[in-house]
């Protein structure tokens, strides 16, 4: 107690400016210091946060240290860390590998604006795991990486339509936020979906060279190209629905596509930024068995660094070394960003892979060990993902093919669980995604799921049972 009492009162003073009376929280509250510096961050911050997805979370923590697979607070809580900077720390925090080649990079020159040795050397690893790879782009983040794979196709086929899929996130930019977590008034027949914008100030026009169809629906797939086969760059998709409940891919999926593609003219592209280097060191399309002619990367690609990547076809990409399409980045390929990124490649491809093996080993136990806690209590819920992403679905519905069933989930129950989850020690993105790295083990597994059970059997958790909200429905 003296301790947070201590922290709570350096918190009232920071930097000279004296925290306002509306502020200030009894040091009960376990995340009065969390509280506080979102209050004085959202006087400079919009909104206090650097990314608004952050400002999801059942409170916005501020986080002050973290190491393997644990994170802490600035009240000095520690918790089981599942978010994992929402993706890219594969290996933990601070491992010793990555610490100890960033301390001996920093003493270098951080990025040159030229070639260096570091571009090729990832580049000829990326090669060597990534069945697509023939040739690698880096860029500095998922979304641009994206859009270049895009213009790529649409300069490659001659064409300027895009298939994607519904609940599928490519980045925040106008050309791909479409679709995204529309509501179920929008989507329109799941025959025929949508095109639904993502946001205000998107231009209209957006949608015109866009076609949505179903995930894990062939034959809506089917249709589409059918009536515009013609006009299709590209298809667009994650091996696996990450982005809206970890959905995995139906049998006989990724191949239809695959064939559908091909039959067509078209370019299949993978959009591996939270599968590629997390499901197996080749990614999704190693595990899958489906090569697509462009591959997206990014997050666990340089273990918690900004870097993102694609790759594919030889012919594809060295459009841009013809001069025929646009491509550029100041950061692009920096030394300090790819040292990491050797280091993260090197670790999670030696010895055949063991570390992202014991990485979804741990995810796939804390899966069905959750998923057997709320059976045991008489609580809905399913749990769908490979491993080392995974998601938690509440509710009576346990079938999740696509993003419509997804929105059948009750937000509510999901809401609470995460919250006294927060309560416990066990820190888990606002979705109900959980990562587990390769630092995550089974007393990870053995504490949240104790955890769980504690929530389950609450008297604050049976106090709210029934109560459903539809309000993101």
């Amino acid at each position: 107690m003296a301790y947070v009492l201590a922290s709570w009162l350096t918190l009232l003073v920071i930097h000279g400016r004296t925290v306002s009376s509306q502020m200030i929280h009894t040091t009960t509250d376990r995340y009065a210091g969390s509280r506080a510096l979102l209050e004085r961050a959202r006087q400079s911050l919009a909104g206090g946060v650097s990314s608004p997805f952050r400002a999801k979370f059942p409170v916005p923590l501020f986080l002050q240290d973290g190491e393997g697979p644990k994170v802490r607070d600035v009240d000095g809580n520690e918790y089981i860390d599942y978010t994992l900077a929402w993706g890219p720390l594969i290996l933990g925090h601070k491992h010793p590998r990555l610490v100890a080649i960033l301390r001996e990079q920093a003493a270098k020159p951080h990025i040159f604006g030229a070639q260096h040795e570091l571009e090729y050397q990832v580049a000829e690893l990326i090669q060597s795991l990534v069945p697509c790879a023939e040739r690698v782009v880096f860029t500095s983040s998922g979304s641009e990486a994206v859009q270049c794979a895009l213009r790529l196709a649409r300069a490659y086929t001659s064409r300027n339509k895009i298939l994607k899929f519904e609940g599928y996130y490519h980045g925040w930019l106008d050309s791909v936020l479409l679709s995204h977590h529309p509501s179920a008034a929008e989507m329109g027949p799941p025959e025929h979906p949508h095109v639904v914008l993502g946001s205000q100030g998107q231009t209209p026009n957006s949608a015109d060279n866009v076609l949505v169809a179903r995930w894990n629906d062939l034959e809506c797939v089917e249709k589409l190209f059918a009536e515009q086969g013609d006009f299709i760059a590209a298809v667009i998709t994650e091996p696996v629905l990450c982005n809206s409940g970890c959905i995995l891919p139906e049998p006989g999926y990724l191949e239809g596509l695959r064939k559908l593609t091909q039959e067509y003219g078209a370019l299949l592209i993978f959009h591996e930024i939270i599968a590629g280097f997390r499901i197996a060191p080749g990614g999704a399309q190693a595990v899958y068995k489906v090569t697509p002619d462009l591959a997206t990367f990014g997050k666990a690609l340089a273990g918690g660094l900004t870097l993102s990547a694609f790759a594919g076809r030889r012919e594809i990409l060295e459009q841009m070394a013809e001069g025929r399409v646009a491509f550029g980045g100041t950061f692009n390929g920096n030394s300090f960003s790819l040292a990491a990124a050797l280091a993260t490649l090197d670790e999670i491809s030696r010895d055949g892979g063991r570390l992202l093996q014991h990485a979804n080993h741990t995810g796939r136990r804390l899966m069905q060990a959750l998923a057997e806690t709320a059976a045991e209590a008489g609580v809905p819920l399913s749990v769908t993902g490979f491993g080392a992403a995974f998601s938690l679905h509440f509710g009576p519905n346990q079938i999740h093919r696509d993003y419509r069933d997804y929105l059948l989930d009750d937000r509510e129950s999901l809401r609470r669980f995460l919250h006294a989850m927060l309560d416990r020690g066990i820190y888990s993105l606002p979705d109900g995604r959980f990562y587990v790295s390769a630092a995550h083990g089974e007393a990870e597994v053995a504490e949240t799921v104790q955890a769980a059970r504690s929530v389950f059997h609450s008297q604050e958790w049976k106090a709210g049972e029934g109560k459903l909200t539809t309000d993101e429905r």
